[in-house]
């Protein structure tokens, strides 16, 4: 059986270099690719209409982008997947360094999972390892064993069977 960090693939988009890292940094447990803007995700995921020259996009199970980028925004990159068939069930969690209401709620109302205010704290990636769980492509018993993995490796994280429930 492949190790679980290997089981995860998480897609990062955001036009800042510094901001890639960190999320990368943070989210070390699971397999990562970041790009820099909304059309290199599109390129990834095979929905610019040309095919994708990396890794499959059932393989990927979260998506965490940026709200403004030049191009097109996080938001505009979140309705594009949302409305296709194929990655409209991978878990999409917009980040700003902007806390505008109206945007979070624009956000969440388009089925984002979540919304960060940056900087992305180490408190946030608990729960993005939640909805990593939620993405495609994974059966019970490896998000189980994942779940376990997660407990085993970060002992000094709260368990996430005790942490309060999410609020969408």
């Amino acid at each position: 059986m492949p190790q679980t960090k290997e089981l995860l693939h998480v897609l990062a988009v955001d036009d800042s270099l510094v901001d890639r890292k960190v999320i990368e940094r943070l989210l070390k447990i699971s397999s990562f690719t970041a790009v820099e803007s909304g059309s290199s995700a599109l390129q990834y995921l095979g929905l610019d209409g040309e095919k994708s020259s990396s890794v499959e996009f059932d393989r990927v199970n979260l998506i965490i982008t940026d709200y403004s980028m030049p191009g097109m925004s996080g938001y505009q990159l979140l309705k594009k997947l949302k409305t296709s068939s194929a990655l409209r069930k991978i878990p999409v969690v917009i980040m700003s360094s902007e806390n505008i209401m109206s945007r979070i709620d624009r956000c969440l109302e388009q089925g984002a999972e979540d919304f960060l205010v940056k900087p992305v704290k180490l408190s946030d990636v608990e729960r993005l390892k939640d909805y990593m769980l939620k993405g495609q492509g994974e059966d019970d018993k490896v998000k189980a064993a994942y779940k376990r993995k997660l407990q085993e490796d970060d002992p000094s994280s709260q368990s996430l069977s005790k942490r309060p429930p999410l609020v969408n």
